[in-house]
């Protein structure tokens, strides 16, 4: 989401040149792998020679309301992401007002994952319209299935941010994706995805104190831009954007770290 006027070969080579060496991809983005049918084994091929791992497939949506149709989609991406050697998938909620029965999914999702060797990544979006809004609830079931080693969550600090969400849940988290806000016409709970660019000292929903909690609770896993912004989409060199935010978010976390805060 980071580039995604980019092809699946060129977001590697722009990881390897920013240092990146984990990368997500998504399934969402027309005419880009996944969506365009490129077969897994070319996006594995690519991987592997930028030298990046695939963290995950981002994403199989409304996992919550459990059908056969969901079934077969659930298999389907699973098999087209352990072929193409990642090691994830994120399962993201509904989001329009309905509901979802998060037991049951998780419960037939279990199995799915396991043959294929994945960890299923569930992500609470904070959003009053989703079916999982707090992390909370999505870690009591997790723990409740047992499912600890397959399952875990992502922590999002802008859904986290939206949600009013205090809680981290470091020991229980595989992935966190990262989007800063610079927006101020609009109170913190009703912004949108579009509100969502990278992180610089304009930030309003405190990514860099959520990252401190998260790296000082234990969290040891990987970080994930994920703007949404029009602007970020449109920049003609994401390298340049996105490595000054990287950098950025590094000068302050040292900084942090240099005065013992």
């Amino acid at each position: 989401m980071a580039a995604p006027g980019l092809g699946v070969a060129e977001f590697f080579r722009l990881a390897e040149s920013l240092g990146v060496t984990e990368v997500e991809i998504r399934n969402d983005l027309p005419g880009r792998a996944t969506a365009d049918g490129t077969p897994p084994e070319a996006v594995r091929h690519a991987a592997s020679e930028a030298r990046v791992a695939i963290v995950s497939i981002n994403a199989l949506q409304r996992f919550d309301q459990w059908s056969p149709e969901r079934e077969t989609e659930a298999m389907d991406l699973a098999s087209y992401a352990r072929r193409a050697g990642a090691r994830g998938l994120v399962l993201v909620p509904t989001n329009d007002g309905g509901h979802g029965d998060l037991a049951s999914a998780l419960a037939r999702l279990g199995p799915i994952l396991a043959d294929h060797d994945l960890v299923g990544l569930v992500e609470p979006l904070g959003f009053t319209t989703c079916s999982l809004r707090f992390k909370r609830r999505a870690a009591e079931a997790i723990v409740a299935v047992g499912g600890g080693r397959r399952f875990r969550l992502v922590h999002d600090t802008f859904h986290h941010a939206v949600a009013g969400e205090p809680e981290l849940f470091p020991d229980l988290t595989g992935l966190v994706h990262l989007s800063g806000v610079s927006h101020r016409a609009v109170p913190v709970a009703g912004l949108a995805d579009g509100h969502r660019g990278l992180i610089d000292e304009d930030d309003r929903i405190d990514n860099l104190g959520q990252i401190e909690r998260l790296l000082a609770a234990g969290y040891r896993g990987p970080f994930s831009f994920e703007p949404f912004a029009t602007d970020v989409h449109q920049l003609r060199d994401p390298a340049q954007a996105i490595g000054r935010s990287m950098d950025f978010i590094r000068r302050r976390l040292a900084r942090t770290a240099a005065i013992g805060g």
